[in-house]
């Protein structure tokens, strides 16, 4: 019942931002904003606490993204805020990107860096990845100071990871 929602309110927001002109820019800001959500766990507590008024929670919603997004990620955000979802952001924002990429026929891949990577880098990884896994790929680079350097890459089930992270635990588990 939860996925069916999720879903549903997924597919609103994918025709949406499509009506609006703005499907991927829409898709690529609600993940990002459901990026910084899951890192706060005051904000995610507040966007989704029923006894603050929804109004307030919206008022939130608005003040945060106000010029930082386009006007239909704010009013979209805003309306999940006041539909009681602000739990399910993140899980929706995962479905409007995995649906959108899916009618594009791409997988997605979740890039994981210390640092912002270059259109360049982006470019070139790309290619890597469709070589490596047989499809096209649209990548969400996550700044993840945890990665310490080298990138950690998801694509559906499958996980690369190049971090250094991983190689001084490796190392470490070795001596």
């Amino acid at each position: 019942m939860a996925d069916d929602k999720i879903n549903s309110y997924a597919q609103a927001i994918l025709s949406v931002a499509a009506g609006e002109g703005t499907g991927t820019k829409v898709e690529d800001e609600l993940y990002r904003f459901a990026q910084v959500l899951e890192g706060s766990d005051e904000l995610k507590t507040t966007l989704s606490d029923s006894s603050v008024p929804t109004a307030r929670r919206q008022q939130i919603v608005e003040d945060l993204l106000d010029g930082q997004v386009t006007q239909t990620t704010v009013a979209l955000v805003s309306m999940l805020v006041a539909a009681g979802r602000g739990s399910d952001i993140k899980s929706i924002a995962d479905r409007v990107v995995a649906l959108g990429a899916e009618t594009r026929e791409k997988a997605v891949a979740e890039v994981f860096s210390v640092v912002e990577l270059t259109d360049d880098q982006q470019s070139r990884l790309a290619t890597a990845l469709k070589s490596a896994t047989g499809k096209d790929v649209e990548m969400k680079v996550i700044i993840d100071e945890s990665v310490m350097g080298g990138l950690l890459v998801q694509i559906e089930d499958e996980v690369i990871d190049g971090t250094v992270r991983t190689r001084l635990k490796q190392l470490r588990e070795a001596f």
